[in-house]
């Protein structure tokens, strides 16, 4: 009985891992959409902005994914830093690129 109920929790704990990355992904993923379409309209300010609200939810999803996805959402992640960096340098067209990046990393890690 005690291992049944071992294996219930553990597999409710590993599916809610799972949701929890996907939650996170979902967030980073509009949050990161929005860069791009700002970055397009020459907006580096409003970029880095939503680039700095993504990367916290992208770090959460990274520390839960696990595989592939966590390949994914790191290099997201690290694309969402390069994002930031480049936009307040005022490099739009640099940060739009990587948060383009970041849009694609962010989806194939939440798949």
């Amino acid at each position: 009985m005690n291992k049944i109920i071992t294996l219930a929790i553990g597999t409710l704990l590993f599916a809610a891992t799972g949701a929890f990355a996907e939650e996170h992904a979902a967030t980073a993923l509009e949050h990161a959409n929005q860069a791009v379409v700002h970055g397009k309209a020459g907006h580096a300010s409003v970029l880095v902005e939503h680039a700095e609200a993504a990367l916290p939810h992208a770090k959460k999803g990274e520390e839960v994914a696990k595989g592939e996805a966590k390949t994914h959402l790191s290099a997201g992640v690290k694309s969402l830093e390069s994002a930031i960096e480049h936009g307040k340098l005022g490099h739009t067209d640099m940060a739009t690129k990587a948060a383009e990046e970041a849009v694609e990393h962010i989806k194939a890690g939440n798949k």
